[in-house]
């Protein structure tokens, strides 16, 4: 038989699982420094909630019956899980505002001619029971400090808002074909299909100016004001009056040169109602995050409070760090220890309790553990009764008597 992993899926060899281990450990020190505690959730939801909160899954999550007949899908993302868990465990009793993160894959169905995975993790944050641009720019805030804190020496959180296209799809005045028409092209990014959707019959020539030029206005907190003027008397000023005021956030913190303005950010997902955010970084072809704001979602779950928030993909992300030369470091073994069983043993708990990073090798004679600490780049020593001895040369021969090794 052969031995491989299913189409989508692949296993990470140590030296890579060590690296991301330090980009999400970097990521969710980030986090919590923002007061976000850590939550986990079923890596299986019921298949009607998450479609209840997130919309149609049909083609998107991998889907399978219980022994019960119940329909379960393995969750395509994590926003709406860790909502349904706020929702029923956290906000009854607490109320909001609750600030909660994860680190967790997450699965999802792809077609076979696509190439793309099928599982990734998700580093993220939901922002829960709290609304307004202030939530909305501590989000973008986080986002920005959270790539970061990943190694990233360049990125851009690129930051919308659906409420503007929203307000041209209905000022439009067309059918629900040309309303669903506009939304599918938004999110392709399919700017020939845009400018082919408002020349349409019909369609007013204010919207259709606005169709035509609001998806490509991009920069600073001038492209809010250009955008103003485009879309005026559309009813969408709240949403461009909160995308002004996250912009003086970042400005105030700072960050401004971390972020752009971007109205042709539209999220996949059908559940965002006001601002949306990607991440992309040089040398990857494909955001390596997302999110935004989602007032609606813990409305289906019973507890309605507005929600915001995003997650950054650990592997896009290992993936910008190694593109940028910033490939983290991880933590290698400091000693290799060997010698006589019990006190190889003894030895090894001793320089573990004071910092060390120790593999054993019990019972090895000292020139196999010279030979493997030489492979890992750390010390070789041999335990001889309660002392230990630096090895060193042509077949770990003793360089210093035993005893003389300090941790």
């Amino acid at each position: 038989m052969r031995v491989a992993t299913a189409r989508g899926f692949r296993d990470v060899l140590p030296q890579e699982a060590a690296e991301r281990e330090v980009i999400a450990e970097a990521v969710a020190a980030a986090f919590d420094a923002w007061g976000y505690g850590p939550v986990e959730t079923p890596a299986v939801e019921e298949y009607a909630s998450l479609e209840a909160a997130a919309g149609p899954l049909e083609g998107m999550a991998f889907r399978l019956f219980d022994l019960d007949g119940r329909l379960l899908a393995l969750r395509p993302e994590m926003t709406v899980p860790v909502a349904r868990l706020a929702a029923s465990r956290l906000l009854p009793a607490e109320g909001g505002p609750l600030r909660l993160r994860y680190a967790a894959p997450v699965f999802r169905e792809h077609a076979s001619l696509r190439g793309q995975p099928r599982q990734f993790t998700q580093l993220g944050v939901e922002l829960l029971g709290a609304g307004g641009p202030e939530a909305d720019a501590e989000v973008v805030a986080l986002a920005v400090e959270a790539v970061r804190a990943a190694g990233l020496g360049r990125a851009v959180v690129a930051v919308g808002t659906v409420g503007v296209l929203n307000a041209l799809i209905e000022a439009g005045g067309a059918g629900e074909e040309w309303r669903a028409g506009v939304s599918a092209a938004a999110h392709a990014r399919d700017l020939v299909g845009i400018d082919a959707l408002a020349s349409a019959p019909g369609v007013p020539p204010d919207v259709a100016r606005g169709l035509r030029a609001v998806p490509r206005l991009r920069g600073g907190g001038e492209a809010v004001e250009a955008c103003r003027e485009l879309v005026a008397g559309l009813g969408c000023d709240d949403a461009l009056d909160g995308l002004a005021t996250v912009w003086q956030a970042l400005a105030v913190l700072g960050l401004e040169s971390w972020a752009a303005i971007d109205f042709g950010v539209v999220r996949g997902f059908e559940y965002y109602t006001g601002l949306v955010l990607e991440v992309y970084a040089p040398g990857v072809g494909a955001p390596v995050g997302g999110g935004g704001r989602y007032d609606n979602v813990l409305a289906a779950f019973g507890v309605p409070a507005p929600a915001a928030g995003f997650a950054l993909g650990l592997e896009r992300l290992h993936i910008a760090a190694e593109e940028h030369g910033a490939v983290p470091v991880a933590r290698g073994t400091d000693d290799v220890v060997g010698g006589p069983s019990a006190a190889a043993f003894a030895a090894a708990a001793g320089l573990r309790r004071a910092g060390r990073r120790v593999e054993l090798l019990a019972g090895a004679p000292a020139a196999e553990v010279a030979a493997l600490a030489a492979s890992r780049g750390a010390r070789a020593l041999l335990a001889e009764g309660t002392g230990l001895t630096l090895l060193g040369g042509r077949g770990g021969e003793p360089e210093a008597p035993p005893g003389g090794v300090a941790p």
